[in-house]
């Protein structure tokens, strides 16, 4: 029986202050326990953080959310204002435009396949728009199949059922005098699309997520069908005003912070996690340990065995893909009519999924480019100014403390955002270097590589740890443990390492 059920309230120890550090946090603290979160750095959000400079103010970790449905009802949860009365929510439309190395655009309104279809259809050539909207569709049962068991439960104990059965309801291929169906996001592209625009756009959903294309599972289509189907959104003021929210919910709730407090220990009593040991050589007792930290800081943290032998969700044997990251000051107004998102396709998308897999061989190429231009006046200074975020998935293994290899993503950057804003260059003011090292040194996260959501096939590689351990009364929760990376993934995980604290392991989540 769970501690809490036996003495009532609990005392809850929470490491790391990141997005589902907080959501477990608060909803613990509404259920009548005591909660207090020990962060390292002297900010709350993990990721989710905001630079300034100038007037200027920007995202530098995710700067749109999607299934923003998981935060209304952590706010429906934790108390009487709604998530939309603590921040405001903007559904951003068009969804995004796309540039093309071919000089071809096309610009995808959001939520609505009819309008995405049409859109294809007009940009790319009679067809393309049918292709994408069937595959839609399959991404559709993709997700259905999955919904439940990898984002709404703590991850079965069956677990391996869920690696080797791909939900993806590949179209038949003949290739080779054999009939095949796609086991990647790729393959899809190839054999299903049969655009290589379409293709780029596919690709993109997967990078994102810090997924490398050619080996996500077939079962990563449910990641551009969820932007698809629940659409893309916006918080005004930058999302690092949802992690001011989600941590002034907490202090309603009378979450107690300590930052500056890096824990160096978990504590063990008969057999249990029972505490937390800190830097300065303080100690805080506990009846249950809530980690949101990188797995290798985690097994740094206790002696004990955390998984299985072999289980190839503890460590999946690669460092995934780190995100780089310019912060651009620019003079001039935002042109009438600008979207607020572009993506940037580059001339040889093959290079780039090459240079990611094996960073030290061939020489980089220039990646896919995400370009981020809120209409916001919160983040410039005036109406003469503009804010921009360009972004690109890379390898977190490339020497990123080699001035020539950031100047070169720093062209790389530069040259991909003029083709989506002509005349770039010239309007900037200054700009600001987000290298791996500085997401590694903001969340711990080795290399500042990026947590991809959990996804059902591929050998269980890209399943997370269980939000359980094997040391009872320890508990992993954000992107790092099930369901995986993402704003609403670690809102998610947050839901769920409550629920198992309070319910205990019967657990089976939200109902």
């Amino acid at each position: 029986m769970a501690v809490d059920k036996v003495a009532g309230m609990a005392r809850i120890a929470v490491i790391g202050a990141g997005m589902g550090a907080m959501a477990a946090a608060a909803r613990l603290a509404v259920a009548g326990h005591r909660v207090t979160v020990y962060e390292r750095t002297e900010t709350y959000g993990g990721a989710v953080r905001r630079f300034e400079r100038d007037g200027f103010r920007f995202d530098t970790g995710p700067g749109l959310l999607t299934l923003p449905a998981v935060y209304r009802d952590l706010f429906v949860k934790t108390g009487k204002k709604p998530l939309e009365d603590c921040v405001e929510l903007v559904q951003v439309d068009p969804s995004a435009r796309h540039v093309f190395a071919d000089g071809t655009e096309v610009t995808l309104p959001n939520a609505s396949r009819a309008g995405v279809v049409a859109a294809l259809d007009e940009a790319l050539g009679a067809g393309t728009g049918g292709r994408w909207g069937d595959f839609l569709v399959r991404a559709r049962e993709a997700w259905d199949r999955t919904r439940r068991p990898l984002l709404e439960e703590p991850l079965w104990p069956n677990w391996r059922v869920l690696a080797d059965k791909e939900p993806y309801p590949a179209v038949p291929h003949k290739r080779l005098l054999r009939t095949r169906r796609a086991g990647t996001l790729a393959e899809i592209g190839s054999w299903e699309l049969r655009d290589d625009r379409l293709e780029g756009i596919l690709m993109s959903h997967a990078l994102a997520y810090g997924l490398a294309p050619w080996s996500a599972p077939a079962a990563a289509a449910v990641l551009p069908y969820m932007e698809h189907a629940f659409g893309t959104w916006y918080v005004r003021g930058g999302i690092r005003e949802l992690a001011r929210a989600v941590y002034e919910r907490c202090l309603e709730r009378r979450v107690e912070f300590v930052f500056g407090a890096e824990v160096t220990r978990i504590r063990e009593k008969d057999g249990r996690a029972a505490g937390v040991e800190l830097a300065d050589g303080s100690a805080a007792e506990a009846d249950h340990v809530v980690a949101d930290v990188h797995p290798a800081l985690l097994r740094a943290l206790t002696d004990h065995h955390l998984d299985d032998e072999g289980d190839v969700r503890a460590d999946p044997g690669a460092t995934p893909p780190a995100r780089f990251t310019l912060l651009l000051a620019l003079r001039g107004r935002r042109q009438p009519g600008a979207v607020h998102r572009t993506v940037v396709h580059p001339a040889a998308p093959e290079s780039e999924w090459d240079f990611l897999a094996s960073p030290g061989g061939d020489e980089p190429r220039c990646p896919t480019v995400t370009v981020l231009r809120p209409d916001d006046p919160a983040l410039r200074p005036d109406e003469e100014h503009e804010s921009a975020v360009l972004s690109a998935t890379v390898s977190a293994e490339a020497d990123w403390d080699d001035d020539e290899t950031v100047r070169r993503y720093t062209d790389f950057l530069l040259q991909a955002a003029e083709r989506a804003v002509p005349g770039l260059r010239e309007r900037v003011l200054w700009h600001e270097v987000r290298a791996p090292g500085d997401t590694e040194a903001e969340t711990g996260a080795r290399s500042g590589a990026v947590p991809a959501p959990a996804l059902a096939a591929g050998r269980g590689r890209f399943l997370h740890p269980s939000n359980t351990t094997r040391l009872p009364g320890l508990y992993r929760v954000g992107g790092w443990s099930h369901p995986g990376g993402g704003l609403p993934h670690a809102g998610m995980s947050g839901a769920l390492v409550a629920g198992l604290i309070v319910e205990g392991p019967e657990f089976r989540g939200s109902q």
